[in-house]
């Protein structure tokens, strides 16, 4: 694994100052539905991108919104999942921080408005996961990355396996590589910076967590791989990079994932930013770091999806 140390800037210490006392009002109360409202408000100050257009759209059986650049990469396609702890969230409300992803990377994106829990608990998210990435096949764009934060950072590494794996015994296109920030790799919540991050983490908390987790597993095993990517099989895996904030209570789940998927022989690329918090990237409009982190994984998902498709290990 390749990890990358990203020092905080002086620039975004004052931003950070008033970034965290805006957040601190909601800090573990993005726990249940009731928070669908305030979490969609939240990722609608995510600024729109120039030169990108928006239309509701509908793969695979499942609505959601594509994000279309104007220089668009022809045959080419981002399927990007939203966080929310598999509780809140909506494709509409993540268009402009899934359009600051594809103005970089000049792809168009799909984002599925997978089903949420409690109303469709585990896997009606999965079952969606892969419907869409099935819908986008059938579409005929075979050259597919995966992107995701948070709990959809964890659903793009579910599917990440899942494609990969029935690719190697069928006719089936994987994925070209995966992007994701922040993600919920472990459903056991069992990473040691769900302590160490506790207070410096200005929004999530272990309990607010737990409490969502609950929600969509409902006494599922939180240690199926379905559910979280930690513990699936991660052998001939295509490139993943993995943005997180120093201070985010999900920390060890990008640095255990990471070592795992370096000890399968993938290649994978961690990046920690000093200072920063949960899915950082969002804050585009306020923080270098974010503009920075953006910049970086928009060139890492066109060296991906301009590269030939690599040979699937049996």
């Amino acid at each position: 694994m390749t990890t990358i140390y990203h020092p905080e800037y002086p620039v975004d210490r004052l931003a950070m100052v008033a970034l965290r006392a805006k957040l601190g009002s909601a800090k573990g109360r993005i726990d249940g539905p009731g928070a669908r409202k305030s979490f969609d408000e939240i990722m609608g100050d995510v600024p729109a991108a120039t030169g990108v257009t928006y239309e509701a759209a509908r793969i695979g059986g499942v609505s959601g919104w594509w994000c279309r650049p104007n220089d668009a990469m022809a045959g080419a396609a981002i399927l990007y999942f939203h966080g929310g702890g598999y509780v809140v969230g909506t494709a509409q409300a993540y268009r402009h921080l899934v359009g600051q992803v594809t103005a970089r990377a000049s792809v168009a994106a799909f984002v599925p408005d997978f089903r949420l829990g409690p109303e469709h608990p585990f896997p009606a998210a999965v079952q969606d996961a892969k419907a869409a990435y099935e819908g986008l096949l059938a579409a005929g764009l075979t050259n597919i990355a995966l992107v995701g934060d948070s709990a959809g950072g964890g659903l793009a590494l579910v599917l990440l396996s899942w494609a990969a794996a029935k690719a190697r015994t069928s006719s089936s296109s994987a994925p070209r590589g995966a992007s994701v920030m922040s993600p919920s790799t472990d459903l056991t919540l069992s990473g040691a910076s769900m302590l160490t991050r506790a207070e410096a983490d200005p929004l999530s908390t272990p309990a607010s967590l737990a409490a969502l987790a609950a929600l969509y597993l409902q006494s599922h095993d939180p240690r199926d791989p379905l559910a979280s990517p930690l513990y699936g099989d991660l052998a001939g895996l295509p490139p993943v990079r993995i943005d997180v904030g120093e201070d985010d209570v999900l920390l060890d789940d990008s640095v255990r994932y990471g070592e795992q998927f370096e000890r399968a022989g993938g290649t994978c690329q961690l990046h920690t930013w000093q200072g920063m918090v949960h899915v950082f990237p969002s804050n585009v409009a306020q923080l270098k770091a974010a503009k920075e982190a953006l910049d970086d994984i928009g060139d890492f998902l066109k060296i991906q999806l301009r590269a030939e498709p690599a040979a699937i290990a049996d």
